[in-house]
């Protein structure tokens, strides 16, 4: 039987941030666009997500997104049938990171979410090149429709997340662990890192992509999650 895939979209994206693989990957199975808006813990939103998805179910998520991911994974492992974490990271964040989102928070609160916003997606984090800016102006796009609200809790569970190494050295099932190779948010040693802690992980780097690869080099991203798709279960 076809399996679901839920997408979990990253720190202020909505489903826009999947529009291509959306698009194709839906022509032969059913995909959910989750949101990780609601909640100030990574483990309050993934406890809300579990009550609205299917009961087995592919699952896929960037940034934010494959944090949020990895604490569903973790929840309930006996309903994700493979996973593909993307530009993210397993580690909780260090106290001087999870410090240096207090600004920021304060200067969504007082109206500047998009001086916020430059901060926090910075040109460097993608690949270099014209299509950077246009990128960079469908993320602002998404963040000004989610609001200000939504920056301050979704910060707010980033500085309280757990650690999810040991989560990523149980999972049994197909995992593919994708990044850009200009990302300079999350970057390739550290997903070098996350594949080597999951048996049989593939590490999938595209070469043309930085932090968001799904808007950068979609095409890439597409193809790779079908490969994905088609990895056979482990016995």
């Amino acid at each position: 039987m076809t399996e679901p895939v839920v997408l979990l979209p990253g720190m202020m994206c909505d489903a826009r941030l999947y529009h291509h693989q959306m698009l194709h990957l839906s022509r032969e199975r059913a995909v959910t666009i989750a949101p990780i808006t609601q909640g100030e813990r990574v483990e309050e939103i993934a406890s809300g997500l579990l009550d609205q998805l299917p009961k087995r179910f592919a699952l896929a998520g960037l940034s934010m997104g494959g944090i949020v991911a990895m604490e569903i994974l973790r929840r309930a492992p006996d309903r994700v049938t493979r996973i593909c974490l993307m530009d993210t990271d397993a580690l909780a964040d260090t106290p001087q990171i999870a410090a240096a989102r207090e600004p920021m928070i304060v200067g969504a609160r007082a109206g500047r979410l998009d001086e916020v916003m430059k901060q926090a997606i910075r040109p460097e984090f993608l690949a270099p090149g014209a299509g950077r800016v246009a990128v960079l102006e469908q993320v602002m796009e998404m963040a000004r429709d989610l609001g200000p609200e939504v920056f301050v809790r979704q910060s707010r569970a980033l500085q309280r997340r757990p650690d999810q190494q040991g989560t990523l050295r149980k999972i049994r099932v197909p995992a593919m662990v994708l990044c850009g190779a200009h990302d300079g948010l999350t970057p390739v040693k550290r997903h070098s890192f996350m594949a080597e802690l999951i048996d049989g992980a593939e590490l999938r780097v595209i070469d043309e992509a930085g932090h968001i690869p799904t808007l950068e080099t979609p095409e890439a991203v597409t193809a790779a999650l079908r490969d994905w798709l088609a990895m056979a279960r482990q016995s």
